[in-house]
């Protein structure tokens, strides 16, 4: 059928896409036209285009930047734990709620799901009232045990800890909810079969679960390294509260170029991070796509 025949049978379907595609186009697509910024001194007084070239010199912040390296290695380390801790977190999470009893699932589903919509602000306050040094819960309690308390916000070796657990707290439900989703469209005769054959529910988990929930975790990976290089800003910045003492382990790409986007008003500078950020992730999405062509063309996205 031709395209002009077949439009208006998509017509409804087209008109539902349309909101979601004008919303893309505004947000991702007219702000390209700002990727200038990263080759430019940018002065408010000349605007865009009045603004004198400076080829590459936006990018040398960040590279000839003592701290390059730290917030480098703390934004990889940090999302590659995110990574495979939410993913193998949910598995194990979707997997049990789909043998709990439906009468309690749904409130199992909506306690999990719903530290994904408070905001990093409202669990910087809940982290507070736990770590505090003088009033916090954890503090009084350990004060209780006959301890000493812990200076959480001057000690930058707590914090690989505290912000992995508080990011899997916040995240682990959406993504347990998207593979139970998958989970619960597997046919239920390889499950019945793998029982009359004696089969364990480990056995089924190994053999019949993940194996055909795979095309969905690869693809839910490759969107996630995609987006390696760039951090969660309010997790790195709310949580820590902004600590100057615990910048060696909490100090990620993105919180870098906000404070000094704060402190010096550089705006080519942040346009280059941000472009370096999307270079690398898209050639990582490329590249892990290609990775995974190799090992099974199927599950491959393109």
């Amino acid at each position: 059928m031709r395209p002009k025949k077949r439009f208006p049978i998509n017509m409804e379907l087209t008109a539902l896409a349309l909101p979601a595609a004008i919303a893309v186009f505004i947000f991702s697509y007219l702000p390209l036209g700002g990727i200038v910024l990263a080759f430019k001194d940018f002065r408010y007084n000349l605007g865009i285009f009045g603004s004198d070239w400076v080829g590459l010199k936006n990018f040398e912040f960040l590279f000839t930047s003592d701290t390059a390296y730290r917030i480098t290695r703390n934004t990889l380390l940090y999302n590659v734990t995110f990574i495979i801790t939410t993913m193998v977190a949910a598995l194990v999470i979707a997997m049990l709620l789909n043998e709990i009893s439906k009468k309690w699932l749904k409130l199992y589903q909506t306690a999990m799901f719903l530290p994904y919509f408070l905001s990093w602000v409202v669990v910087s306050y809940i982290a507070m009232a736990l770590l505090d040094q003088s009033s916090g819960f954890i503090n009084q309690f350990l004060q209780q045990l006959g301890m000493e308390p812990k200076q959480w916000y001057q000690d930058p070796s707590f914090w690989p800890y505290i912000l992995s657990l508080t990011n899997l707290w916040k995240a682990v439900g959406f993504s347990a909810l998207i593979y139970y989703a998958g989970i619960i469209g597997i046919d239920s005769s390889y499950y019945e079969a793998a029982t009359i054959d004696g089969a364990s529910k480990p056995q089924m988990a190994l053999k019949i679960t993940i194996p055909l929930l795979a095309p969905l975790i690869i693809i839910l990976l490759i969107i996630s390294i995609g987006n390696i290089f760039r951090a969660d800003f309010g997790l790195f910045y709310f949580i820590p509260d902004d600590s100057k003492f615990i910048y060696a382990t909490t100090d990620v790409i993105d919180t870098f170029v906000y404070r000094s986007l704060r402190q010096l008003g550089d705006v080519g500078m942040s346009a280059a991070v941000g472009l370096y950020q999307s270079v690398v992730g898209f050639f990582l999405v490329i590249g892990a796509n290609l990775l995974i062509k190799k090992i099974d063309e199927e599950n491959s996205l393109w």
